[in-house]
């Protein structure tokens, strides 16, 4: 695979486009519009230019990742992608009207792919032009400097298209781990249960937030403490994810904290609007309760 359209420019569309480019694809980069897709170039701009002025990556190697990357304003130019990730937010509305527009332009050997880190991907692929060539390709947070991507086939997908997105995932320098279509698949499914539970320690007022942080640092060695990280992964994200695993489910084991609905319901969303969890507004960030 040469060209990958990446639909999508935030944050973690602009992070896969970064990483792609960067091992030598050309990338097509879109999102609402030309204006948005041209912001998602500049901040890789940014992000790589501090990896030069720290001796990262040398300036050539920068100027030639960028010059791969192109924003477009429609789908039309992924026509000759043979990939199309798309990377949108976690709501399954806005991915199915993704996958029928783009689906229009889709080459007949090209592969489809969500970045979705919970959405049942066999439902999905309903609405694109071929489930068979419809597959999960998930992403972690932030991709340049992450090492996994989980590969989730759903029910109609072709061993061909598992094989061949697996080879192009392992091209990145990323380890692979296939999951079944199932709620959550296999890191989330674990993951956002935990930070639901740390919040519902913190709102049963059982310890604070730094004890809770403190407590699974020390005790589970976790580089991150679970509000800490929820906070990092944006609580807004963390909601959609626990939702999604309770609505697929109806396993009351997956209701959301009601704190989390709170803090997401106030618009404090973690380190993206600078208060969650933790204040980022001073030097370091400090418990917002």
């Amino acid at each position: 695979m040469r060209k990958i359209g990446v639909i999508g420019a935030g944050q973690m569309g602009t992070g896969i486009a970064q990483t792609v480019a960067q091992h030598g694809m050309q990338v097509f980069l879109s999102d609402v519009d030309l204006a948005r897709a041209q912001a998602g170039k500049d901040s890789i701009e940014k992000a790589v230019t501090k990896l030069v002025g720290r001796g990262k990556i040398e300036a050539d190697a920068a100027e030639a990742l960028l010059a791969k990357i192109t924003p477009v304003a429609d789908y039309e130019p992924m026509g000759e992608a043979e990939l199309i990730i798309e990377a949108a937010t976690e709501r399954e509305e806005i991915k199915q009207a993704i996958f029928e527009a783009a689906g229009k332009v889709l080459s007949e050997s090209a592969v489809m792919a969500s970045n979705t880190s919970s959405i049942p991907i066999t439902r999905m692929a309903n609405h694109s032009p071929d489930p068979e060539r419809f597959i999960g390709l998930h992403f972690f947070n932030p991709v340049p400097v992450m090492g996994l991507i989980e590969v989730i086939p759903g029910l109609a997908t072709a061993q061909d298209t598992t094989e061949r997105v697996t080879a192009f995932a392992e091209s990145l320098g990323k380890q692979v781990v296939l999951s079944q279509d199932e709620p959550g698949f296999v890191v989330n499914r674990i993951l956002l249960p935990m930070i639901n539970e740390a919040v519902f320690v913190l709102g049963q007022s059982t310890a604070g937030i730094e004890d809770i942080d403190k407590g699974c640092r020390l005790g589970l060695n976790h580089p991150m403490g679970p509000l800490q990280l929820a906070d990092f992964v944006g609580l807004d994200t963390c909601l959609d994810i626990i939702n999604v695993l309770y609505r697929t489910t109806r396993d009351t084991k997956y209701r959301p904290a009601p704190l989390l609905v709170k803090y997401v319901e106030a618009g404090w969303l973690g380190r993206k609007t600078g208060r969650g969890f933790y204040d980022y507004s001073g030097e370091a960030p400090v418990p917002t309760r």
